[in-house]
């Protein structure tokens, strides 16, 4: 199958409550949002861009032989910061753009292309995101791990931090396993949209879902655009949020520690 175009946009915002300075935090000799470009340029996309707020990030972005775009400071999400990038860059919008998180450095650059080819291939679909199946009780029933549940069609029909769909009978009978056959999913964190959703995207009202669930992916169902969701078979990889997943990042490109990929079972 042909590789159809798309571009990656990595929205690096510099300033993180629990990290610091988190774009530039060194990984192996070079910066993690610099590593995580390197592997969205392995996707074969045609442009991958760095958006950020501050202009230390963009120079180390370009010094080391990649595109960036300054935004604004104060975006309340990386869809909006993205949003901003095609508006100054003049995407078409029929364009795919990819949004790959910064603090991402081992992503595997498959998933970055299954994402963009999945959502040429829904046209009925604004954006096109990932998920792979719950396998544990433990995973299923934490609210860090986002769930989703989808329709015949593979769209999404709701995300949520809770354990859905609830197994009724299984839970009152005092399971303490997933019950075979259930369709439980988790959400992988990467999202393809056309570049004429991301334009109308800033002009969407909040909803209480959205709100309340701290999920950004609820304000394009509640307005009515569709979310077409792929379950892949690529691993997942761990992200770097705390001074604790830096220090194991570090460990894991000096060789110490085993591969940064969670298991499917989690």
């Amino acid at each position: 199958m042909t590789l159809e175009p798309f571009t990656v946009v990595i929205p690096a915002r510099y300033a993180s409550t629990r990290l610091p300075g988190k774009p530039l935090a060194d990984i192996g000799g070079r910066p993690m949002v610099v590593r995580v470009a390197e592997r969205a340029r392995e996707s074969g996309a045609r442009g991958v861009v760095i958006a950020t707020d501050h202009p230390a990030v963009a120079e180390a972005a370009r010094r080391h032989g990649f595109d960036a775009c300054m935004t604004h400071a104060e975006h309340p999400t990386g869809t909006d910061r993205i949003a901003e990038v095609v508006r100054t860059r003049g995407f078409l919008p029929e364009a795919v753009v990819v949004n790959v998180q910064g603090d991402e450095p081992f992503i595997d650059p498959v998933l970055i292309r299954e994402a963009a080819q999945h959502l040429h291939e829904r046209t009925e679909a604004a954006i096109a995101t990932a998920c792979h199946p719950i396998q544990d009780l433990e995973s299923f029933l934490s609210p860090s791990v986002v769930k989703v549940v989808l329709d015949a069609q593979g769209y999404a029909l709701y995300f949520s931090r809770a354990p859905i769909p609830y197994p009724r009978d299984a839970f009152a009978a005092g399971a303490t396993a997933l019950p075979p056959g259930l369709p439980a999913y988790r959400h992988i964190g990467i999202y393809a949209y056309r570049a004429g959703f991301l334009a109308t995207y800033a002009g969407l009202s909040k909803g209480a879902a959205e709100t309340f669930e701290s999920l950004e992916q609820l304000r394009a169902l509640a307005h009515g655009y569709r979310i077409a969701v792929w379950v892949t078979g690529c691993s997942a990889p761990a992200g770097v949020d705390t001074p604790e997943d830096l220090e194991r990042a570090r460990r894991w490109v000096a060789g110490l520690e085993p591969s940064p990929y969670r298991s499917h079972h989690n």
